[in-house]
């Protein structure tokens, strides 16, 4: 029959497999050309049992040859069936047509549906159905004919991993039940009409994360059951919505933040010069939810964990970077990024993880902190897992797990650089996940950090976190995952240590205030900076505080780093006017040192100024200088520092950071004054402007607009705009840009989504980075 599907056995096959049958039997016959047969088609045997029919021609052929023909044998008459057989066999094949089979299956996953809409999952792009474990969702099944609980099986198999196994939870039977309980795989009619049927289908909050395949298997109380299975796969998110799931957050407003804002904020610069980025998160764009899929499945973590939120995020701080797994970036703070993209030119996500997945996991180049924080935000949030950025100030960089950041000086007060190899970053930038934390004592949930730059490994390999902030504040380090290597970001005190001249060292002072500032996000439904310090760390200088830094001293490999008590009555410190120096002009600030003692005071102060890695790695000095200074009993003097542009016209790196460098020692009480301030020369911003009205469907444009700030020429300007549910990321090539010269695009585009939108543009060239802006689009529908 049409469509069968034949298969060939031998004789020795035959009764022991069904539909095998005895093979065709073959004659042979030996005649002569002559003997053809006649018209008709009259068969040689017929001829010799009725010769008076046929008369013999005469051959025309001398032709002697054989012919070997096959012949078919006679087919034989049917043998009368017995009526029992026959009733027997109509009724079983009758029982096969009734036999229950699907048809097709319908996921109901369109963007608008109930089961997209209920799970939070509409603004996904494509119509994949994308559900949230712990919480039911719908199919519809078209069978061959009307269903019947009492006497027809049906259940659900759904398969995630290259090996499903049902021991691990990536091979899961789905039974059909009467009452839908929780935290179990079940499914239950819910409507039936005709041929189709409507299955609710509930799901464990423990249920691993991935791409599912899903099976139908359909059969009766008797004879073997068959399987359909859906040409389309499912994917399944962690659900902060659901109470049961780890990742579950009780407040919507910050759901709303926190997993679908799909733009937010990053700051950077110093505690004194806050500067903040618009990033695009981007987790629902085109492909997203793909390449995050795919760097679970490139990473080594099982299938089977794949439920576990902490060892998730563990695996995904370990993929974003490059270093040691080929993630998704490569780090690079050199300030050579010809082969690559300047980290400073990134304004979104986007465009980063398309790349990566479409290059089937070639790493990007280049990326630093805030790129590898905004690309994290971005998978977990599309994971489901509550996720944010977060900017901490004078960040603490320890290589010895000291819990001190420890600062070298030889006999004359000068560093020794190749002793200070601790540094403070002007700022850094990891992430905030939200999470349970059964593995840990009661209390430590909540928010969890989690950093994905490339800076210490754990375990051999480069990755950070999770490490509950709960526990990074009260100092208790010996808690998992890397908190020692937080705690020392954000709480650790300044060592400084003179060499003596025996060649051992001796600490002479301790700078209890000098890490952990500011520490920043973007605020909930805001774009204004939240500060955040008080979750890493009590108050500064409190009892509290105190005891945390002493309590996580004790595990770190300097226990006894707090023995030296030293005076304190003259102090000194570094201030700026306004935002601070500009670039392109001379930099100024203001040394203020006091005595705050009934006695007079003298020293001489040292200051040096280097060029300066945001990441706390100096590059080079730049000017020194020596000032004696007298004091009288709580007198206060202003020491007016300059920089001039020549002096640092051409030594700038990436961030275009400084650190003054303040040392001295007082003539009578041999208190030893130490104070390293760092700041940046600030850029312009761009300047965006959006032409015409926004609506869905129509053009519009947007005029970016820059001002070179330097009396030199710009080489090799480019701009990056993007714009979610605006325009696409894309590279604009300007070129050259002429000393104080103003440049202007303008930008043509079509809104595809209503609703609030920003648009961010940023500019690139060597001589200029971190350089920016964004402007706020309301598009309307049509």
């Amino acid at each position: 029959m049409p469509g069968e599907r034949l298969t060939v056995r031998s004789t020795a096959d035959v009764g022991r497999f069904p539909g095998a049958a005895p093979p065709t039997r073959v004659e042979l016959s030996i005649h002569k050309d002559e003997k053809k047969p006649e018209e008709g088609g009259c068969r040689r045997w017929f001829k010799k049992m009725c010769p008076c029919c046929f008369k013999r021609q005469a051959s025309t052929s001398h032709d002697v040859t054989d012919k070997v023909e096959l012949v078919k044998p006679p087919t034989c008459a049917p043998l009368p069936v017995p009526d029992a057989l026959k009733s027997e066999k109509d009724e079983m094949k009758e029982m096969e047509e009734l036999k229950v089979s699907v048809c097709s299956v319908d996921l109901l996953s369109s963007k608008t549906g109930q089961n997209r809409t209920e799970h939070h999952t509409d603004e996904f792009y494509g119509d994949e159905l994308i559900i949230r474990r712990g919480q039911t969702f719908q199919i519809q099944v078209e069978l061959n004919r009307p269903f019947s609980a009492d006497t027809d099986k049906l259940h659900l198999e759904l398969k995630t991993g290259g090996l499903p196994l049902v021991s691990k939870g990536t091979h899961v039977i789905v039974p059909l039940v009467k009452h839908l309980e929780d935290e179990r795989w079940e499914a239950k009619v819910v409507e039936q009409a005709d041929n189709t049927i409507k299955l609710s289908v509930n799901s464990p909050a423990t249920a691993v994360v991935g791409l599912y395949g899903l099976s139908v298997v359909t059969g009766s109380l008797k004879g073997e059951p068959t399987s359909y299975n859906s040409p389309k796969n499912i994917v399944m998110l962690f659900n902060p919505w659901c109470e049961e799931d780890t990742v579950f957050l009780d407040d919507e407003d910050e759901r709303k933040e926190y997993v679908l804002n799909d733009i937010g904020r990053i700051y950077y610069g110093t505690e004194k010069q806050i500067g903040a980025r618009t990033w695009n998160f981007g987790q629902f764009h085109e492909g997203m939810l793909e390449a995050c899929l795919f760097i679970l499945e490139k990473s080594d973590m099982p299938p089977s964990g794949r439920g576990d939120a902490v060892n998730v995020v563990r695996v995904i701080s370990a993929m974003i970077n490059a270093q040691d797994d080929h993630g998704v970036l490569v780090g690079n703070w050199s300030g050579d990024y010809s082969d690559g993209v300047s980290p400073s030119a990134w304004s979104s996500s986007v465009e980063i993880l398309r790349k990566y997945h479409s290059s089937y996991g070639t790493p990007v180049c280049y990326g630093q902190c805030w790129v590898f924080s905004g690309i994290t935000t971005t998978v977990l949030r599309c994971l489901g897992i509550p996720a944010r950025s977060v900017t901490n100030f004078q960040s603490a960089h320890d290589t010895d797990v000291s819990l001190t950041t420890d600062v070298y000086f030889d006999e004359d007060l000068e560093p020794i650089d190749y002793l200070n190899k601790d540094s403070v970053w002007n700022f850094h930038v990891w992430n905030d996940c939200w999470m349970a934390r059964p593995d840990l004592p009661p209390g430590h949930g909540g928010w969890q950090a989690v950093d994905s730059t490339p800076q210490e490994t754990s375990q051999g390999t480069f990755r950070c976190g999770p490490a509950s902030v709960n526990a990074i504040r009260t100092g208790q380090v010996y808690l998992k995952h890397d908190t020692p290597f937080v705690f020392a970001e954000v709480n650790s005190d300044k060592i400084y240590w003179q060499r003596n001249l025996d060649g051992t060292f001796s600490q002479i002072f301790s700078e209890k205030k000098a890490v952990g500032h500011f520490i920043s996000t973007k605020a909930v439904d805001s774009d204004e900076r939240a500060d955040i310090t008080h979750l890493y760390k009590h108050q500064e200088g409190s009892e509290e505080e105190r005891i945390a830094v002493e309590t996580a001293s004790r595990y770190g490999s300097k226990p006894d780093a707090y023995s030296t008590p030293s005076a304190e009555d003259v102090t000194v410190e570094v201030k700026m006017d306004g935002e601070g120096p500009q670039m392109g002009a001379d930099a100024q600030l203001s040394i203020v040192i006091k005595n705050t003692s009934s006695e007079p005071r003298q020293t001489t102060l040292h200051s040096q100024v280097a060029v300066m890695y945001y990441t706390g790695v100096l590059k080079g000095t730049l000017k020194k200088e020596q000032v004696p200074v007298e004091l009288q009993p709580n007198e206060e003097k202003i020491i007016d520092w300059v920089l001039p542009y020549q002096q640092y016209q051409n030594q700038l790196v990436d961030q275009a950071a400084l650190m003054l460098t303040l040392s001295g020692r007082v003539n009578e009480t041999q208190q030893v004054l130490a104070n390293q301030t760092t700041f940046r020369l600030r850029t312009p911003d761009l300047t965006i402007k959006p032409v015409g009205a926004a609506v869905v469907g129509k053009e519009m444009a947007a005029k970016i607009e820059f001002t070179n700030p330097l009396p030199r020429t710009l080489k090799d300007v480019v701009f990056r705009v993007e714009g979610l549910g605006l325009q696409k990321g894309h590279v604009v090539v300007v070129g050259d840009v002429g000393g104080l010269a103003t440049v202007t695009l303008t930008e043509h585009f079509i809104p595809t989504q209503p609703g609030p939108r920003k648009l961010v543009a940023s500019l690139d060239c060597k001589q200029l980075t971190q350089v920016h802006g964004v402007v706020d689009i309301v598009v309307h529908e049509q």
